[in-house]
């Protein structure tokens, strides 16, 4: 009984945590329910594939994304560097700060998260193609994806690292809105991107940019959804 009791209490002190100041107060029977292994992994599963698409969609448009990803594109056109050594290293500092944050089991489901997109990235070429994608619907339906795949990703505590880990600091500890720090973020970056590439596919990519933040800004709210 007592094991119980207190892991009731460790679980309520988790959605605290998620919930901003002044949340309503969250029921003790919602705090129990928490995700098994297979629910874990289906979501992560999930996540990595929609964003890989997504990633993908981007890439046959012309368009950019945000985050570290699209720093290290934007380095990598800049001055010809590897983009993965550019995007391994960028992402360096983010993931310590995962670590002593928002704790080990988030930032060791984030590295396996990173090793199955890029995995999807490898493969998917080699198993189908787009033969033609405006870049409107590649930034519209692309950014509903990109949210898609990081909403689940959050939800199972995890993420895709870079900006992603510091929205979700910044929802769980200030109750400010994943999609709002997100956006601002990733924005920023996008716009970098007019140093090296056209301006009608940075156009494109913020609003890739917005559609993707906006769906995180309505769907991601803190006290919602239950299950950790």
């Amino acid at each position: 009984m007592a094991s119980r009791t207190a892991h009731t209490l460790h679980a309520q002190s988790s959605l605290s945590a998620l919930a901003p100041a002044g949340a309503a107060h969250v029921p003790s029977s919602n705090a129990t329910l928490r995700h098994g292994p297979f629910e874990d992994a289906q979501a992560l599963f999930a996540g990595s594939l929609f964003v890989g698409l997504a990633m993908l969609m981007y890439a046959q448009a012309g368009l950019l994304t945000g985050s570290t990803a699209g720093l290290a594109f934007v380095l990598h056109y800049a001055t010809g560097w590897s983009f993965g050594a550019v995007y391994f290293l960028i992402n360096l500092p983010f993931y310590w700060f995962a670590w002593r944050h928002l704790g080990r089991v988030f930032t060791l489901k984030t590295f396996v998260c990173v090793a199955m997109l890029s995995l999807v990235m490898v493969l998917a070429p080699r198993v189908f193609h787009i033969d033609y994608l405006h870049p409107a619907f590649a930034a519209v339906a692309g950014g509903l994806l990109m949210g898609t795949g990081v909403l689940f990703l959050a939800r199972h505590q995890s993420s895709l690292g870079g900006a992603t880990i510091v929205s979700l600091y910044a929802q769980q500890r200030h109750g400010i809105r994943a999609g709002k720090v997100q956006l601002a973020i990733d924005c920023c970056v996008v716009l970098l991107a007019l140093c090296v590439v056209p301006w009608q596919r940075v156009a494109w990519s913020v609003l890739a940019t917005v559609v993707m933040c906006v769906f995180l800004w309505v769907s991601h709210r803190p006290g919602r959804y239950q299950g950790g």
